[in-house]
C-alpha cells in the first residue's frame, strides 16, 4: 500500500521463564494506513496488548525472546538493534500512547502541570535532536521553547474541551475525574505531534456518555490532523463507531482484516462470526463461544482457533495462508465461511 505507516510482518515472539515458553504472538499482520483508525479486536488475552506493546517497544526484555517477523514504521525497523537511534525517535514522538486506565497513569505526588511539561521538555517536536548523552535532570529547557511549549499546551487542552486548563494545570490528578484524566491522556498522546496513536482500551474506565464523547474526538482528531490511530478493543460498538478498519486477533494470531462495513455484514473467518453472534440482541439473546482460549504454554498448531471450530478439519493444523475474501478484506482460514476461491491469494514471506 502506497500510504503504509506501519506494518507488522509475521511477527512471532514470547516470554521464557521457568523452564517454559510462553508463545504470545504467532506470525501476527498488521497494515495500518496514514490517517487511518484501526481497531484491533478479540476476546481478553488474545494479543492485542502485546502487539501495541512490541509496536512501542515496551516489553520486558529480561524475558522476551522474539522468533520472527519484523515491525516497520515508515522506513524504519522497530525490531533491528541497528536502527536503536531511529527508534529513539520514533517512540514518545511520532508513535505515542493512551493508556487504559487514566486512574493510574498520572503521578500523584506532581502536579499535572509538572507532569505534561516533563513530557514537552523530551518529546516537544521543537526540540533539537536529542544529545548523544543520556539526559539527566541537569539537561537544560531553554526558556524560549518553554513559552512555545506553554502555549502548546494550552491550546491542545482547549482543544480535548478541558473547562480552564490554567487552573487545571496546578491541579493534582485526583482532583480531576475520570473523563477529564483521560482527556489528558489524549492531549499529552497529541503534543509531540505523533503520526501515530496506539489507545489501549481507552474507555473501559469510563462511563457511557464519556465514552461516546472520547470516541468522537479520536474521531474527530484523526479527521482533522490525519493522526492515524490504532484503537485496541473487546468493545466492538465502541470499533464500529469510530473504525475505518478492523483486524481481528485470536490467541496471538490475525485471523481477519477488513473495512468496517464489510467485517459487519460479511464476517469470513468462522471466529468472527462467532464473536459478532455474541453481541447482546435486542431482545436479550446472546450466543457464547463454547471452549476456551488455548494455553500459550502448548498451543495447537496451525489455525489456534480449531479446538473451538466446529469446521475443523485435520488440514487446520496447517496456519492458512492469508486470502482475499474481496476488496482490502484479508481472512486466514481453511474453510472459510464464504468462498474465497475467486479472489487471488495474498502471497506473503511470513505467512
Amino acid at each position: 500500500m502506497t500510504d503504509a505507516l506501519l506494518t507488522v510482518e509475521g511477527l512471532s515472539l514470547g516470554f521464557r521463564g521457568d523452564g517454559s515458553f510462553a508463545h504470545i504472538l504467532d506470525g501476527a499482520n498488521m497494515t495500518m494506513n496514514k490517517g487511518e483508525i484501526m481497531g484491533l479486536v478479540g476476546e481478553s488475552g488474545c494479543g492485542k496488548t502485546t502487539l501495541a506493546s512490541a509496536i512501542l517497544g515496551v516489553l520486558p526484555r529480561h524475558s522476551l525472546e522474539i522468533r520472527g517477523g519484523r515491525i516497520r514504521f515508515d522506513s524504519i525497523d522497530m525490531l533491528d538493534a541497528t536502527q536503536a537511534a531511529q527508534q529513539q525517535s520514533v517512540r514518545g514522538r511520532r508513535v505515542t500512547f493512551i493508556p487504559q486506565d487514566p486512574f493510574t497513569s498520572l503521578n500523584p505526588v506532581f502536579t499535572i502541570g509538572q507532569q505534561i511539561e516533563e513530557l514537552m521538555k523530551w518529546k516537544s517536536p521543537r526540540r533539537a535532536a536529542a544529545p548523544s548523552r543520556l539526559p539527566t535532570l541537569l539537561t537544560p529547557y531553554p526558556p524560549a521553547r518553554r513559552r512555545a511549549d506553554r502555549e502548546k499546551i494550552m491550546e491542545m487542552l482547549n482543544l480535548v474541551q478541558l473547562p480552564r486548563p490554567d487552573q487545571l494545570l496546578k491541579k493534582y490528578p485526583h482532583e480531576v475525574s475520570g473523563g477529564q484524566r483521560q482527556r489528558l491522556m489524549i492531549a499529552m498522546a497529541l503534543l509531540p505531534e505523533p503520526d501515530l496513536i496506539i489507545a489501549d482500551e481507552p474507555t473501559t474506565a469510563l462511563d457511557v456518555t464519556i465514552q461516546a464523547q472520547i470516541l468522537g474526538l479520536l474521531r474527530n482528531l484523526a479527521n482533522d490532523r490525519g493522526v492515524a490511530v490504532m484503537l485496541t478493543t473487546h468493545d466492538l460498538g465502541s470499533a464500529y463507531e469510530i473504525c475505518d478498519r478492523i483486524t481481528v486477533m485470536y490467541a496471538g494470531q490475525d485471523v481477519e482484516a477488513a473495512p468496517v462495513a464489510e467485517f459487519f455484514n460479511r464476517p469470513t473467518h468462522p471466529y468472527t462470526a462467532k464473536l459478532l453472534d455474541s453481541l447482546p440482541e435486542g431482545g436479550g439473546g446472546m450466543t457464547g463461544i463454547p471452549g476456551e482460549l488455548p494455553s500459550f504454554y502448548a498451543p495447537p498448531p496451525g489455525c489456534r482457533f480449531q479446538t473451538r471450530c466446529d469446521r475443523a478439519t485435520e488440514a487446520c493444523r496447517s496456519r492458512p495462508p492469508a486470502d482475499l475474501a474481496g476488496p482490502a478484506h484479508i481472512v486466514r482460514c481453511v474453510h472459510p465461511l464464504f468462498s474465497t476461491a475467486a479472489a487471488p491469494a495474498r502471497k506473503e514471506a511470513h505467512a
